[in-house]
């Protein structure tokens, strides 16, 4: 027996497909229905590897959390992974299989995967009782059309119901909604049921007369209206965004424990990737954290983040060439704390040989770590449990560059030399124990007199993020109407919208 689902598209990109979606499941899994996320074709340097050691996009892994289940390579069997203007690595059911031009991928190779991603939603809905796809985009891409496996090709292909959020926040969503659905063809336009209004503020009656025309206007209802909240973007494919220390607690932010505070400075570096890990590092009361791309603004910071990136050499020349990498050497020589994250250990590292990523060689590092890295064709893909400070440490790794550490003291897979540390786990500072123990570390070397909370939890605090999420849909949705839709797909009879999408 064949599950039910649910496509959630966007009139735009950033619309707030990822967390309706996580809404959503959430609200369902509450509801004792045995739901999976799925998103055929993801675009994000934000990654996690499952515990099969597949590579998949981390908002999926965190709409699997909001299920209660284990992620897999099913819920995101394609992601690309930006290494310039114009390629990406092509992640396939978790694995890399190389490099490809968007003209490339769009001119035939993306279409030639439709069958594989149509494959991993049927065995995802042979399995549960119902799953909630996300879009990629707009759904009305009239450019893209022909190729697309993600939008209108899933769910034409899986005959699923789709639900276009849009973004009233940025203004002009009635337009949006109804563009998005003239600009479809015929056939495509049937799955559309309706919408869905997200980061609505003020009073929702000045609204229902717009959502009435709207009707009238495309023979479709809104399933609801979504009130603006700050910060429910968590694991965000693409953007900048550290929501925890204003989001999850959308309360008071909870003074400093100590009599300071803790700054850290994070180096927005070309092609940052998994720029989440600082996340729990913002989920600390009294600790500051802001992305910078200046020498200057290193001078008061506590900790110095030098993260994760898909182009490693091309993030050393930029921090060469912004004056941040004497800046960075500076704070080392002074016994000021540097924690370098994956890219951004091996960048601190004596120097890279790297054949597969940029292909320039030899290339040196900044030298304040005794590491040597080399990039194997290969990706390292595991989710590593240790020790570091005295407390158990969970992370992943997401890598193709192997490092050989020459000296230092061990701290998890890398080095600590003096106030400098680098090791390739992601995700590491999730672990509480160890996040307090390291805080604790930076504060004694930067003179801070800063005291870790003693009981944050990062992982509660993700827990209550999913059910504000599950309490927004639950609340100001339609949940019935949503369900019905889950169930027997796109009400029969809805009618076209003219002029459709041009041939």
């Amino acid at each position: 027996m064949t599950g039910g689902g649910l496509l959630v598209a966007g009139t735009t990109s950033d619309a707030g497909k990822s967390v309706v979606t996580a809404g959503i499941c959430r609200w369902l899994v509450r509801q004792g229905v045995k739901v999976a996320p799925f998103k055929a074709q993801n675009m994000s340097l934000n990654s996690f590897v499952t515990k099969e050691g597949a590579e998949i996009g981390r908002a999926q892994a965190m709409q699997a959390q909001a299920c209660r289940i284990e992620p897999s390579a099913l819920m995101n069997p394609v992601l690309l992974k930006p290494g310039g203007e114009r390629s990406s690595q092509v992640v396939l059911l978790g694995k890399p299989v190389g490099e490809m031009s968007a003209r490339g991928y769009h001119g035939g190779r993306q279409q030639r995967l439709l069958g594989t991603v149509v494959d991993c939603l049927a065995e995802l809905r042979s399995t549960y009782d119902a799953v909630i796809c996300e879009g990629a985009g707009s759904p009305a891409e009239i450019n893209l059309r022909r190729t697309d496996i993600v939008n209108m090709g899933i769910a034409r292909s899986a005959r699923l119901p789709v639900l276009v959020v849009g973004d009233i926040d940025r203004g002009g969503v009635f337009a949006s909604f109804f563009g998005t659905v003239a600009l479809l063809s015929p056939e495509d336009q049937e799955l559309v049921a309706g919408f869905l209004v997200n980061k609505f503020r003020g009073d929702v009656s000045l609204l229902e007369p717009g959502l009435d025309m709207l009707h009238g206007l495309t023979g479709r209802r809104t399933y609801g209206v979504l009130p603006f909240r700050h910060g429910l973007g968590i694991d965000e494919e693409d953007g900048l965004r550290v929501s925890l220390r204003g989001t999850v607690r959308e309360s008071t932010v909870a003074p400093p424990v100590g009599e300071d505070v803790l700054r850290v400075a994070v180096c927005a570096i070309p092609l940052m990737s998994n720029f989440t890990d600082v996340d729990a590092l913002a989920a600390e009361p009294g600790v500051v954290v802001r992305f910078v791309d200046r020498p200057e603004e290193l001078a008061d910071a506590d900790l110095v983040v030098v993260p994760g990136t898909r182009g490693t050499v091309r993030a050393l020349e930029w921090l060469r060439e912004r004056g941040l990498a004497d800046a960075l050497a500076r704070r080392a020589a002074e016994g000021r704390p540097v924690l370098g994250i994956c890219g951004g250990f091996q960048i601190l590292g004596e120097h890279i040989e790297d054949d597969v990523e940029s292909r320039r060689g030899r290339v040196d590092g900044l030298g304040l770590l005794p590491v040597r890295v080399r990039f194997a064709p290969e990706k390292t893909l595991t989710r590593p449990v240790g020790k570091a400070l005295g407390e158990r440490v969970e992370g992943y790794e997401i890598h193709h560059g192997v490092a050989t550490v020459t000296g230092g003291e061990p701290f998890l897979d890398g080095c600590r030399a003096g106030s400098v540390w680098g090791t390739h786990w992601h995700g590491s500072l999730e672990s509480d124990g160890f996040r307090r123990a390291f805080l604790r570390e930076v504060a004694a070397a930067a003179g801070r007199r800063f005291v870790p909370a003693a009981d944050t939890s990062f992982a509660a605090l993700r827990e209550e993020q999913l059910d504000r999420l599950g309490d927004l849909i639950e609340q100001h949705a339609d949940t019935d109407a949503l369900w019905r839709l889950v169930e027997s797909g796109a009400p029969p009879g809805l009618p076209f919208v003219p002029p459709g999408a041009p041939a």
